[in-house]
């Protein structure tokens, strides 16, 4: 069967490579006798995995044993809820960007275990720009936390900004995209459906400064410090998930992530450039400089166009531009493993859509 172009913005398309050796892996795991599926998460083949994956991690971030590199479970909503557990205690005060829905639930989330506070917001504008980073933030809050980019209404917030208290952030839909300075951050993490593998694991960065800084006594399981003692096999990590994320670290170190952030910007280019001309749509973030690189929104300029438009690239073997539920009309995601050939064949189309 022929592949289709995926654009899905996560669970997304991995590279060809990458699903290759991940499917060899199914049947047999190197010398091992067993399925990547089958063996021990405590034996020698899993521990050289889950070694690779946390030194490579370490390696294209540009950071030394000062970090601890975990792969938790439980995706971006428990993130949420791990953040203000770990590092603001009820008598503290936290404080948040709020970029987009992700950003708005880790605030929601985040005032269940203290004093979470906005520090800026875009909602009353329907998150079509990102909000206006503050001047001055108090040096008495725990930690800012905020989302590098914004999936559902297509925001990148692409530096890193100053903050002179702990800084940790989402980057599950940007990370490994762009060159960072990650030494900025006292912690960041980032599920691995988008940009880093498959669903099922999530890394969490975490400065040990900070582990030493964990504010309620918790149940191992929501503890980083207790996560960090045990080397991310605190329970059955998730093996599978964690493999594909090696095998996508190894992938994103050959290419390097100087040349993936010269590709992207490439593609999210082209994209842009052809709906800024094309007459059947019109893109929802007007900011250039607020426009994410991963996830490009648009809408069609006449509503019944919408529909017509998903079903003509069906046909030709596209899938997953629809937009999320809460924002509709379209969204394609460019995350790494997306070729610049599948995002030429897109603009084609969408040219010939145009046409009819």
């Amino acid at each position: 069967m022929k592949r289709k172009l995926n654009f899905n913005a996560g669970p997304a398309a991995l590279p060809a490579e990458v699903l290759a050796q991940a499917s060899e892996a199914i049947l047999a795991y190197e010398k091992s006798g067993l399925s990547i599926l089958e063996i021990p998460h405590r034996g020698k083949e899993y521990d050289a995995i889950n070694d690779e994956s946390r030194e490579l991690v370490k390696e294209l971030c540009g950071l030394n044993d000062d970090h601890e590199v975990l792969w938790l479970h439980g995706g971006g909503r428990l993130q949420f809820c791990m953040v203000p557990m770990n590092f603001m205690s009820q008598q503290d005060s936290a404080g948040y960007i709020v970029s987009g829905h992700w950003a708005e639930e880790a605030f929601e989330y985040a005032t269940h275990y203290g004093n979470a506070q906005i520090l800026a917001t875009s909602r009353e504008e329907n998150f079509s720009r990102l909000p206006q980073w503050p001047v001055e933030i108090s040096k008495e809050l725990a930690y800012v936390h905020y989302t590098s980019n914004n999936t559902i209404y297509g925001t990148q917030l692409k530096n890193v900004p100053n903050c002179k208290v702990p800084l940790i952030c989402d980057m599950s839909s940007d990370i490994f995209s762009i060159e960072r300075d990650y030494s900025k951050y006292s912690m960041f993490y980032a599920v691995a459906q988008k940009n880093l593998g498959a669903a099922g694991a999530t890394l969490a960065v975490v400065h040990k400064d900070m582990l030493q800084q964990v504010k309620r006594d918790l149940p191992p399981m929501l503890s980083y410090r207790a996560h960090a003692e045990k080397n991310s096999v605190l329970s059955t990590p998730p093996v599978y998930a964690v493999y594909i994320s090696l095998l996508m670290l190894r992938w994103i170190k050959a290419k390097g992530i100087s040349a993936i952030e010269k590709e992207n910007v490439a593609k999210a280019k082209l994209l842009y450039d052809e709906l800024e001309r094309n007459s059947k749509f019109r893109l929802t973030v007007k900011r250039k400089q607020d426009r994410s690189m991963m996830n490009v929104c648009f809408t069609s300029r006449a509503k019944k166009d919408e529909r017509s438009f998903i079903d003509y690239c069906t046909k030709r073997n596209i899938t997953g531009i629809a937009g999320h539920r809460l924002a509709g009309a379209f969204r394609v995601s460019l995350y790494n493993g997306i070729p610049l050939a599948n995002v030429k064949k897109l603009v084609q189309v969408m040219q010939e859509f145009e046409a009819l």
